[in-house]
C-alpha cells in the first residue's frame, strides 16, 4: 500500500476557498432565480 499524503495548507486553503466561493455565487444564483420567479407570479396573478 502506498504512503497517503495529505494536502498541505496552501492547497487546503485554495480548496475551501473555491468551495465557500462557489457557494456564494450559487446562492447568489438561486436568490436571483427566486426573485425573477416571484416577480414573474406577482405580474400573473
Amino acid at each position: 500500500m502506498k504512503q497517503v499524503s495529505w494536502p498541505g495548507v496552501k492547497q487546503t486553503r485554495h480548496d475551501t476557498g473555491t468551495v465557500v466561493g462557489i457557494s456564494i455565487l450559487f446562492s447568489i444564483f438561486f436568490a436571483v432565480v427566486d426573485w425573477v420567479v416571484q416577480y414573474g407570479l406577482k405580474f400573473l396573478s
